[in-house]
């Protein structure tokens, strides 16, 4: 998966947009120092993205933006690391 274009939205949003999704706009919100999706605005035949997928997106923008650091830090992270 690749990250193939991101554009900033209003305050605290950007829009992404990935390659093996290309129908669709991924919407990220800003909390404290990581953005994280929102929501998916589907252009056409709108498909069912797995939670791994959304969180691959979620790393790749976070890395685009200088943001991995605080989305590796976040609190969520954690709890998934002692499930495993």
């Amino acid at each position: 998966m690749k990250l193939t274009k991101w554009s900033y939205m209003r305050r605290n949003q950007v829009k992404g947009f990935f390659d093996c999704f290309p129908e669709a706009n991924i919407i990220f919100k800003r909390i404290k120092n990581y953005y994280f999706i929102h929501s998916v605005e589907w252009g056409g035949n709108p498909q069912v993205i797995a939670e791994q997928q959304l969180e691959e997106m979620e790393y790749l923008l976070n890395q685009e933006m200088g943001f991995l650091h605080g989305y590796l830090q976040r609190k969520s992270a954690d709890k998934k690391e002692s499930e495993i």
